[in-house]
């Protein structure tokens, strides 16, 4: 798959393009059937199949006070999306100039002229166009007034309700990575190069890997048995107790991500890490000293054995 900035809105040539439309941050699993949609119809066709998003989120430019943060980077967004078929990942620079666009600017200039799209894939609450004047039914007149075609989808529901990245971010907010996994369809990673950290770990015999991470949303503080791919996505897995905090037995600070990963030797620093939260063990702590800490972090590795299956080394594929 490529990543293709639409720098201009000069025609792409793109064989009958089937295109799915919005942020997908996440790909959660509601974005995920809408990107089947079109890479299905885009295969049946011998097109191409599209996901069109914008760059940055539009709330970085309308509202920046408000906007959320990402729960990913435009890479961890591509690659999901190879995954998942699609041939190209359109990003569109999310300006002042475009959100003035009504809808039947944004569906010319963007939908028709740039993509060539013959079929547009979006949910049923979709709305474009200056002020979210548009909603599917606009679309479908416009689609037909351009030469294309429009599908709505009906959005997907998990335990009594849409799933939305808000839900994700409220997930993740409480610590709740099993329930965020539940609405993803994968675990929630985090992307990032080790840094050196300050040392403590190693001085009392289990060594971290401190993160400096590339995401700008994280899990509630606290400590957590994740998965740990070296080198990034694709990497060798390994089972991991992470700690998620401010360090508070130590005078506390900022807050840092360090990762113990089990039975692993060898210097990582300024080495790519995917870390891959499965399950939270327990809140972050202020202990009396630096025994009770290693006593407890004794016990983590335990439970972050017990949960992961490390034992039995198996460590289950996600892709971010």
């Amino acid at each position: 798959m490529e990543i293709v900035r639409l720098g201009t809105l000069s025609p792409r040539g793109w064989p009958a393009p089937a295109v799915t439309v919005g942020n997908f941050d996440g790909v959660h699993r509601g974005h995920q059937v809408l990107v089947a949609g079109a890479v299905r119809a885009a295969r049946a066709s011998g097109g191409t199949g599209v996901v069109l998003t914008f760059d940055p989120h539009p709330g970085r430019v309308l509202s920046p006070e408000r906007a959320p943060s990402a729960l990913m980077t435009l890479e961890q967004k591509a690659e999901v999306l190879a995954g998942l078929g699609v041939d190209y990942l359109a990003a569109l620079p999310f300006t002042l100039e475009l959100s003035r666009e009504s809808p039947e600017q944004f569906a010319h200039h963007v939908l028709q002229q740039a993509l060539g799209s013959c079929l547009v894939v979006v949910g049923n609450n979709f709305r474009f166009g200056h002020g979210r004047a548009g909603d599917l039914a606009e679309l479908k007149r416009l689609g037909a007034a351009l030469g294309f075609r429009v599908e709505g989808l009906e959005p997907v529901w998990h335990e009594g309700a849409p799933i939305s990245t808000t839900r994700i971010r409220e997930a993740l907010a409480r610590g709740a990575v099993e329930a965020a996994r539940d609405l993803l369809g994968r675990r929630f990673a985090v992307d990032g190069t080790v840094v050196e950290g300050k040392g403590r770990g190693r001085t009392l015999g289990i060594p971290t890997a401190n993160l400096q991470p590339q995401n700008e949303t994280l899990p509630r503080v606290g400590v957590y048995a994740c998965w740990c791919r070296l080198g990034g996505a694709g990497g060798d897995t390994r089972p991991a107790v992470v700690n998620l905090g401010r360090r508070p037995t130590f005078g506390g600070g900022e807050t840092t991500l360090e990762a113990h990963i089990l039975d692993f030797e060898g210097d990582l620093y300024g080495a790519r890490l995917r870390v891959e939260f499965a399950v939270r063990l327990r809140e972050e702590r202020q202990f009396a000293g630096a025994e009770p800490l290693l006593e407890q972090v004794r016990l983590d590795i335990g439970e972050a054995r017990r949960v992961l299956g490390a034992a039995h080394g198996e460590a289950p594929k996600n892709t971010v």
